[in-house]
């Protein structure tokens, strides 16, 4: 990828590095937090070298009437003006522009007080475009939008302090082939989605590989989104159970259960620690009152944990399930973790996905089976 704010925009931090040596670094890297657990090869997915984020969010750089898209800049401690953004998917690349170019036509109605810009678009060329403001928008605002809306042939939301207003819909639907299937994704603006398609669609085809090897069994996940993993995997189990803290990821994973026609999988809203608590029968729940959990024989769990990693509740729950597939965003954490996983569990596979190219972070995937007593 070639980027003319290489070296001042902090989005891209390994920008000096050919793309091939940044994946040998990041699997050095990987490679040796993992050692004490597991020392053999890890499989490298890598990326799309440039258009590989589907999720992207700019600053807006108001100079007079005029109003540009910005960075943080590379020492974070400004902001640098960009005039490309080769990393974003051509969906947002083909419309930001323009979308610059109606905002300062319009600086009175669209620019004025507009503070940032949020993209989300997916392979099949839907859009939608949150547009951020720092005062109410009325009904002038609301005109202008659907113009616009018109215009970039995307979905227009307006955000300021205690205010949504969405013109036509709040989500795009999302469509990944994986395995030879279609699998279709509604993504809302409020919820989280995995930024890179192309290294999404190898995560959930591995994590597929590694289901495959399990058995007769139920299946658990945590952190489960909108269903990402969920809805390909569900097809390997007899039943499964995802549960999610985020009210609004549910109702859309709900949502995407009805678009694949898939019938075995009972969405509950619960953190990572109320899971734990209802699964060791320490805590009743109203929201699962319409699931039978002692009908459940899990046979393997899937966790995809923020940043932080995994509680320890939740570390001891799935201590106890035969199979488990751990996706991290933390390499780090993910270490910590298997210090206590490892004690009663074997590392079976390792994989890296290179969601983020052209900077430091790193997804990773490990697969264990646990140890014969």
């Amino acid at each position: 990828m070639e980027c003319k704010h290489f070296g001042s925009c902090g989005s891209c931090g390994l920008y000096a590095q050919p793309y091939e040596a940044q994946l040998q670094y990041k699997k050095e890297k990987v490679a040796n937090l993992l050692l004490p657990f597991y020392p053999d090869e890890m499989t490298i997915f890598d990326s799309p070298h440039s258009h590989y984020r589907a999720r992207a969010e700019f600053r807006i750089w108001h100079n007079g009437d005029r109003c540009d898209y910005a960075m943080g800049n590379l020492d974070k401690n400004g902001a640098v003006i960009i005039q490309m953004c080769p990393k974003v998917i051509t969906p947002i690349e083909k419309r930001m522009w323009r979308l610059l170019e109606v905002i300062n036509a319009s600086p009175k109605i669209l620019g004025t007080k507009l503070f940032g810009v949020e993209f989300l678009a997916t392979t099949t060329d839907a859009c939608l475009i949150t547009l951020l403001y720092h005062r109410t928008l009325d009904n002038r605002w609301q005109e202008e939008a659907k113009h616009l809306q018109e215009t970039l042939d995307a979905h227009i939301i307006g955000r300021s302090r205690k205010q949504k207003v969405v013109l036509t819909q709040e989500y795009v639907t999302e469509t990944l082939t994986i395995a030879g299937e279609n699998f279709h994704y509604r993504h809302y603006e409020s919820c989280f989605t995995q930024p890179n398609p192309e290294v999404n669609r190898k995560m959930i085809q591995w994590a597929i590989t590694q289901a495959k090897k399990v058995e007769n069994s139920d299946f658990l996940e945590s952190y489960c989104g909108l269903g990402n993993f969920t809805l390909p995997l569900s097809h390997l189990f007899q039943k499964v159970l995802a549960t999610e803290i985020s009210k609004r990821s549910i109702e859309a994973a709900v949502q995407n259960c009805t678009l694949n026609t898939i019938n075995n999988i009972s969405f509950v809203r619960l953190s990572s620690e109320e899971m734990s608590e209802a699964l060791e029968g320490k805590r009743a729940f109203n929201r699962l009152r319409e699931v039978d959990l002692n009908s459940y024989y899990f046979g393997c769990v899937l966790v995809d944990p923020p940043r932080a990693g995994l509680d320890s509740a939740t570390i001891n729950l799935i201590a106890t399930i035969p199979y488990i597939i751990y996706i991290s965003c933390n390499p780090e954490t993910l270490a910590h973790d298997l210090e206590t996983l490892c004690l009663t569990h074997s590392i079976q596979t390792t994989a890296l996905f290179d969601q983020f190219p052209h900077t430091e972070h790193v997804e990773c995937g490990v697969f264990l089976s646990q140890k014969e007593r």
